[in-house]
């Protein structure tokens, strides 16, 4: 593994973290809260709970108490021995629900003396009780001054005592209910801040993981930017060699072609005007001039091939004629060559197109019908020349068998002459396209932009 992949997975992998202990982060920050959140409202609504009751208890047994000294002042006050026991039971019965219910009681928070304060409370309540029960049995024979020298001197002190013990236990209660609501208020703020603290930590955390990112990114960014920089650069320059590469394959062909013409050409043209001669002097001699019809023969032949080769490296009509009247020629020689049928058409030229633009383009329509003589097992071919108000359009449409692209093998890749000619439009700025399919033909589709978009 290289310096670079291992520092790519390395930024992966931090990154990956960072994200991940980011959300962790927030989510552990969030359900904690929630839960701390949860836990004081629950513990609140239990202490508020006890507080309702307690208080409850508490306000039902200060009216058990008033009611038990409303019996025993009735009890002082009617004598008899049937109210006295009726008021005795029922003193007896609200002793015991007292007795009952604070046995019952629960603390409402934390308040260490409350469970003392209720034990002296109902210790309080009983003597309370037990006072009455006995002025209740000596209530017989007392004057009304007795009457209320009893109720003075013992029920009311016992009363007021019990009475203010209950005050003493609602006052704590509600200290305590209030010492409780603090504390929650407190917990619930520190709640808050321990959570805002742990969100802080996760936006730092995350700002850092997007400093970090962003770093990364431009880092890609300006490496992105210095490599397409240097694939244009890499780009023109092959461009600008391909393009000399085919100005020295031009040239050269003009040269060979020349001198095939020139010299090949003149020579074979010496020696067919040589073997004239001689035969017309063995004519005058008496001889016979057969044995010379099989060199003139072969002389005429090579003559023609130096010719066509000539032809095909440049063709001396493209210089002199223009583009049509040379592909008008490749045409009439296709079909005379391998009998398939051809049509030319022409729109637009009546001017001649630059030098560069009639060279790539016939060259292209060259290829173009190589292919169609080789590949295409096609009867018909037409090439069609239009010159529009912006570009050069250059068709070239036969009958085939066509083509089967796919991405695995483009059409362009299958030959050197489609991928050179594919370069010679791109190197004028134009574009190259085929469309085709299989028993549907082929057709090829060249652009040219005007001459001062390509000079």
């Amino acid at each position: 593994m290289t310096n670079s992949q291992i520092e790519r997975w390395s930024f992966r992998a931090a990154l990956a973290l960072g994200f991940c202990g980011t959300l962790g982060l927030w989510l552990y920050t969030g359900y904690a809260f929630t839960q701390r959140i949860e836990t004081v409202r629950r513990e609140a609504e239990q202490v508020a709970e006890r507080y309702t009751t307690a208080q409850e208890l508490l306000s039902s047994v200060r009216a058990q108490v008033l009611l038990s000294s409303l019996r025993v002042r009735d009890a002082l006050l009617d004598p008899n021995a049937t109210a006295l026991g009726e008021h005795r039971r029922a003193v007896e019965a609200t002793a015991q629900t007292i007795d009952r219910a604070l046995r019952e009681y629960r603390p409402v928070w934390r308040a260490a003396d409350e469970t003392a304060r209720i034990e002296t409370l109902r210790q309080e309540i009983h003597r309370f009780h037990e006072m009455s029960i006995q002025v209740i049995n000596d209530a017989v024979g007392r004057s009304p001054s007795m009457i209320r020298e009893v109720l003075n001197s013992r029920v009311v002190p016992r009363r007021e005592a019990a009475l203010a013990i209950s005050e003493e236990i609602v006052r704590l209660n509600r200290m305590a209910f209030i010492e409780q609501q603090t504390e929650l208020n407190t917990i619930h703020r520190a709640a808050e801040l321990e959570s805002r603290q742990r969100l802080g930590l996760g936006l730092i955390v995350g700002l850092g993981t997007l400093l970090l990112t962003s770093a990364y990114a431009w880092r890609l960014e300006a490496r992105l930017r210095m490599q397409m920089a240097r694939d244009a650069r890499l780009s023109g320059e092959l461009q600008q060699m391909a393009a000399k590469v085919l100005n020295a394959q031009e040239e050269e062909r003009r040269t060979i072609a020349r001198e095939l013409h020139d010299e090949v050409g003149q020579v074979l043209t010496a020696i067919r005007v040589e073997l004239d001669v001689a035969q017309r002097a063995l004519e005058g001699e008496g001889g016979s001039g057969a044995m010379l019809s099989e060199a003139q023969t072969i002389t005429d032949g090579a003559l023609q091939t130096v010719r066509n080769l000539s032809q095909l490296l440049h063709p001396s009509a493209l210089d002199d004629l223009g583009l049509p009247a040379v592909i008008d020629a490749s045409l009439r020689g296709l079909e005379r060559r391998y009998k398939i049928r051809s049509e030319f058409h022409q729109t637009g030229l009546q001017a001649r197109l630059p030098r560069e633009v009639e060279l790539a383009a016939f060259r292209i329509v060259q290829e173009g019908l190589t292919n169609v003589a080789k590949h295409a097992q096609a009867t018909e071919c037409s090439v069609r020349l239009t010159r529009l108000s912006d570009r050069l359009l250059l068709e070239i449409e036969d009958n085939g068998i066509g083509f089967h692209d796919d991405t695995e093998r483009p059409i362009v890749a299958r030959g050197l002459g489609l991928v050179s000619a594919r370069e010679r439009a791109a190197r004028l700025g134009g574009t190259f396209n085929i469309l085709s399919a299989p028993g549907e033909g082929t057709r090829l589709i060249v652009t040219f932009p005007e001459k001062e978009q390509y000079a």
